[in-house]
């Protein structure tokens, strides 16, 4: 895929995840998980939020507050104050998992991963936060990733990278998994590792690729369409943003590499913009 892809912002993140473009506000939040770090821009300014545990995900409340997934419960995050209290737990009971991929669905709920910390064998799960209930569904997951929804919000998407499977999951009317699921892509035989993923507006889906340097592009029938290289091994989820929903924002990771490989990418664990021929969707709001 032909298109300038530039750094948006340089800073260097372990485990840079869960870019969220604020559709009220115009602005891009991100995270360093392992870092217990919430990132973000002014203009030129950069912003910065830490936490005293790791933080992975959010979602949209209102223009000035933000669903926050930390390690042990999804945050009520005032965005000018910093104030945070929570309004969930999330395994709160066990110390050995934290939060990682998530997103709001299209009718105000909030699908969230957890994983060993330690990305220990099917030690995590994921939920749907709804109207103040958390509910489990999806069981036995070693690491969470790829949560998105069509743009006409009647599928879900999510993947175990360790798998290597993404997998499509029909949903019922108030956003609660009806059915069983459906293999979208299988990359377990071809050695790539799918993370996180964003729809857009024509209901392609768009899947970050740990360790290949870029995000690719699968139809909405599950086939390879076309890759947006990035200069960065270790791509960890993309996000659409900007007035027009035209940008790309792609985060990256450090955490993995082997001593000496960051040498040989400079772009390791930046944040990266590219505009793209499709439109995103409008990130849904979280009702909490």
């Amino acid at each position: 895929m032909t298109t300038d892809v530039r750094v948006y912002d340089d800073r260097v993140c372990a485990l840079g995840e869960g870019p969220l473009w604020h559709p009220e506000r115009e602005q891009l939040f991100w995270f360093d998980i392992t870092e217990g770090k919430m990132l973000s821009r002014e203009g030129d300014a950069p912003l910065e939020w830490q936490f005293d545990e790791p933080v992975s995900a959010a979602g949209w409340i209102d223009r000035d507050t933000l669903m926050v997934a930390s390690a042990s419960a999804l945050l009520c995050f005032d965005i000018e104050t910093g104030a945070r209290e929570p309004i969930v737990s999330l395994e709160a009971e066990n110390l050995y998992t934290r939060s990682n991929d998530g997103r709001a669905d299209p009718v105000g709920g909030f699908w969230i991963g957890t994983m060993g910390r330690e990305a220990e064998p099917r030690a995590g799960a994921i939920y749907r936060y709804f109207r103040g209930e958390v509910r489990r569904v999806v069981p036995d997951v070693t690491i969470p990733n790829a949560i998105c929804f069509s743009p006409g919000g009647e599928t879900a998407y999510y993947a175990d990278t360790a798998t290597g499977i993404v997998w499509k999951q029909a949903v019922d009317r108030a956003g609660w998994p009806s059915g069983r699921r459906e293999v979208f892509v299988d990359f377990s035989g071809v050695g790539l590792a799918p993370d996180g993923a964003v729809c857009d507006a024509q209901g392609n889906v768009w899947i970050a690729q740990w360790g290949a340097w870029r995000v690719a592009c699968h139809g909405p029938d599950g086939r390879f369409k076309v890759a947006l290289g990035v200069a960065s091994a270790h791509t960890t989820c993309p996000a659409f943003g900007g007035p027009d929903l035209r940008t790309m924002f792609v985060t990256s990771a450090t955490q993995g590499l082997e001593d000496g490989l960051l040498d040989h990418q400079p772009g390791g664990g930046k944040t990266w913009a590219a505009r793209m021929p499709v439109a995103g969707i409008r990130e849904r709001r979280v009702v909490p």
